[in-house]
């Protein structure tokens, strides 16, 4: 076996519509609904995030599912001093950065902030490394 990819995680989150909101309005996801039980998920490209309401989550689902204990990296496609003049404008707080860090591609700038639930999100750019 050799997995390629990641083509979803999911994340357990206290407010549905805040968490769409958060990841739809600020940081550009799509949001889609899919499946018979109308579930809802953020998409960025060819990768989504699945979100299950905490108390409702769908079956399998993690051991100890708890909202606000994500940490997880976004890639986009801007650099990060736009991304910070962005979520300013947004009056999303910045808690680190912006950094240099080293992803799965090599050197990268990040920035990071929080989610409604306190999830640790890296907004990263290579393109301004390369």
């Amino acid at each position: 076996m050799h997995p390629t990819g990641i083509d979803h995680l999911v994340l357990t989150v206290s407010d549905v519509e805040a968490t769409c909101g958060f990841y739809g309005d600020v940081l550009g996801a799509t949001v889609v609904t899919f499946g018979p039980d109308d579930r809802t998920a953020l998409r960025f490209g060819d990768q989504k995030i699945n979100l299950h309401k905490a108390g409702g989550e769908f079956e399998p689902h993690a051991r100890s599912p708890t909202p606000g204990s994500g940490d997880f990296c976004l890639l986009v496609e801007s650099g990060i001093e736009e991304v910070v003049d962005h979520l300013d404008e947004s009056d999303v707080e910045t808690v680190h950065g912006p950094v240099e860090k080293h992803g799965t591609l090599g050197p990268m700038r990040s920035v990071y902030v929080r989610d409604p639930d306190g999830n640790l999100v890296e907004l990263a750019s290579y393109e301004e490394t390369h």
